[in-house]
C-alpha cells in the first residue's frame, strides 16, 4: 500500500495512515513551515500548518507520506540525519513527483496534487 495506491483511489487516506500507522495534526505554524513529520513510539505523527490552503495541505501531506515510504526517518544519527536534509527533501520530492506522473484520473486529483511546493528547504522550527 503507498501514495501511487492513494491517487489511484485503491485506498482511502485513512486506509493508508492506519497502514503506516500514522496520523495527522493541524496546526499553527510559522507561515515558512508547510508541514514536518516525525516518529515516537513507533506512531508517524504528520503536522501540516492549518494556515494553508486546502490544497496545499495535501501536497503537504503527500510530500510527508513520501518521507515515511522512503524510510526517511529510521537514522539514529540526528548529526547525519541534518547533514542530509536537503537529499531527503529532494528525493521526497522527486518520488511524489513519479508517483504523479501520469496518474491523474479525476478532476479531485488533479485538484489535490498539482505539485508546486513552496516550502523552504532545511526549515526549521526554532524551540524558546
Amino acid at each position: 500500500m503507498n501514495l501511487l495506491n492513494l491517487l489511484n483511489n485503491e485506498v482511502s487516506l485513512e486506509e493508508l495512515l492506519n497502514y503506516h500507522n500514522a496520523c495527522i495534526t493541524r496546526i499553527e505554524l510559522p507561515r515558512y513551515i508547510n508541514g514536518f513529520v516525525f516518529q515516537y513510539k513507533n506512531i508517524f505523527n504528520i503536522f501540516i500548518n492549518d494556515r494553508m490552503n486546502l490544497s496545499m495541505q495535501r501536497k503537504t501531506i503527500l510530500h510527508e507520506l513520501a518521507h515515511i515510504e522512503l524510510s526517511q526517518l529510521n537514522h539514529y544519527n540526528n548529526d547525519l540525519f541534518a547533514f542530509r536534509i536537503d537529499r531527503f527533501e529532494d528525493e521526497a520530492d522527486k518520488y511524489v513527483n513519479f508517483v504523479l506522473k501520469d496518474r491523474m484520473t479525476t478532476e479531485e486529483n488533479l485538484q489535490t496534487v498539482c505539485w508546486m511546493c513552496n516550502r523552504t528547504k532545511g526549515s526549521k522550527i526554532n524551540n524558546k
